[in-house]
């Protein structure tokens, strides 16, 4: 005969199973957190009066904007210059000095300003966000580093990789564009998020932005907008002057904004009780999950071209080798950072025990006489 279970005990059980399973915010009540989180990303997207502050606050920030505004004005009047003053008199012209001139001008001129003047714009605003974080969150922020042959390397590799992944985002936007009656729509959704998450670093790692992005998907998508909204609208170079002309502003708006929500997964934190958002949204949108893949392919590639037949020892799932890389620890670096050290020292210093290990040791011909 079975034995009989206290009403008193089935009805604890009972209690803690239903205290145990979560709790959801209804379907209405998410889409009006996320309708807030688009009307704070749009807010701090407007924010000209903290960049106007921080820039008269600080002499630094101030003269590298400056330099960004004179070097990206000359690039985009150069642009205009050709499209609206120099084609227009060469139109009438036969084809062969219409092609020539144009051909010339931006050959001799065009591209060099452009280029040049990107190149400038990115050491500038690299300054720029160190000066604007260190200010936000203090001197403990931004910890100097020796500069060392290892961390040049690093620095290259980090740099190269970032660019790889601005390409890489830049073809899948133009890949969403070409999807018959929705890719314009997806592509410039798309470029929104891409220039949010370019400006919303905050030193943190790959992985990190792109989580980070990801879960706060509707904010991300109102900052971006605006930015996203005036460089579509002109021609290639003219876009990207655009973008190099608002990049220090976002960049300050960036670093002192605050995302919403501020836990995805209870986005009504105010509450005791953890109340997770409704099944039908979902929290987090691969919105990179194309551009890791190709990263992760590109890295695949140049590890094996770098390891030379190591790529069995050397094994590694994609997405550790594209945070590497991304790091500036790739494994091609780290091999030519030791051939290069081993170059320059000095005879009489001593070797480190992974060196040591890793030479072949030559025994005496009398050990090897014994052991015949």
């Amino acid at each position: 005969m079975s034995r009989q279970v206290p009403y008193e005990y089935t009805r604890h059980l009972r209690s803690s199973s239903r205290a145990a399973y979560p709790s959801f915010l209804s379907f209405h009540e998410t889409v009006w957190i996320h309708v807030k989180c688009l009307s704070r990303g749009l807010f701090d997207a407007f924010r000209w009066d903290l960049v106007i502050r921080t820039a008269t606050s600080d002499p630094e920030i101030r003269s590298n904007i400056l330099k960004s505004i004179l070097l990206n004005s000359l690039s985009l009047a150069s642009i205009y210059a050709f499209d609206l003053l120099l084609q227009p008199l060469v139109h009438d012209h036969s084809s062969w000095l219409r092609r020539n001139v144009g051909w010339c001008y931006q050959v001799l001129w065009l591209l060099p300003v452009v280029g040049t003047s990107f190149y400038l714009n990115s050491s500038w605003c690299n300054t720029i966000a160190k000066r604007t974080f260190t200010l936000q969150y203090g001197n403990r922020a931004v910890q100097p580093r020796h500069v060392t042959y290892t961390g040049m390397l690093n620095t290259l590799a980090t740099s190269a990789y970032r660019t790889v992944m601005v390409l890489t985002s830049v073809i899948v936007s133009l890949g969403l564009g070409m999807i018959p009656h929705a890719g314009p729509f997806l592509s410039f959704a798309f470029m929104c998020w891409i220039d949010a998450f370019v400006w919303i670093a905050r030193g943190l790692s790959l992985a990190s932005r792109v989580r980070h992005l990801e879960e706060r998907w509707a904010y991300y998508f109102a900052f971006g907008f605006p930015s996203a909204a005036i460089c579509t609208w002109g021609s290639g170079l003219a876009n990207a002057a655009l973008f190099a002309l608002l990049f220090p502003a976002y960049i300050i708006m960036a670093m002192t904004a605050q995302p919403a929500p501020q836990d995805p997964y209870n986005p009504l934190s105010s509450s005791d009780t953890v109340r997770y958002p409704s099944p039908l949204i979902p929290i987090r949108l691969p919105i990179f999950a194309i551009v890791i893949r190709l990263n992760d392919f590109v890295v695949h590639i140049l590890s094996i071209t770098g390891t030379a037949g190591q790529v069995k020892r050397h094994h590694r799932a994609h997405s550790h080798s594209s945070e590497n890389a991304e790091e500036g620890a790739g494994v091609h670096t780290s091999k030519l950072t030791n051939n290069v050290s081993r170059r320059l020292r000095h005879p009489n210093e001593p070797r480190s025990p992974v060196e040591r290990t890793g030479e072949r040791r030559k025994e005496p011909p009398m050990d090897r006489r014994k052991r015949a």
